[in-house]
């Protein structure tokens, strides 16, 4: 599963780097807003919280006991997937990388859920 955290984190890296350089988004950002969203230290300590989920779940994933672990990583799959889906635009760049993220994290959900206890205590 920490590998396929990775594949999301990569994913949103990417999404945000061809986003920044779409034409006109870096000099609306300087201005201090996005769209009609006004970009505040606290607004950006909510987006970085937010992405915190999904770089804490690379190592979260490894080392939690089995239960835990379930628990930890459909939440952070829930929360993750409604920042991607709330928080992106209709360009087909972040559409094709949002779209890569969510099936990543139904992966993970499925592999988190279908994992039965005695196969974690056998391996």
């Amino acid at each position: 599963m920490s590998a396929l955290w990775i594949v999301v984190l990569f994913n949103m890296v990417f999404a945000d780097i061809l986003s920044f350089i779409t034409p006109g988004t870096l000099q609306e950002f300087m201005t201090g807003r996005a769209g009609s969203v006004q970009i505040t230290e606290g607004l950006l300590l909510v987006f970085a919280v937010l992405l915190e989920i999904p770089i804490a779940m690379v190592f979260l994933s490894g080392v939690l006991e089995h239960r835990a672990n379930r628990i930890a990583n459909i939440a952070a799959c829930a929360v993750t997937t409604v920042f991607t889906i709330g928080g992106g635009t209709a360009n087909l760049h972040y559409v094709f990388f949002a779209t890569a993220e969510v099936a990543a994290m139904a992966l993970i959900v499925r592999l988190a859920w279908k994992r039965s206890d005695a196969y974690v205590e056998r391996a």
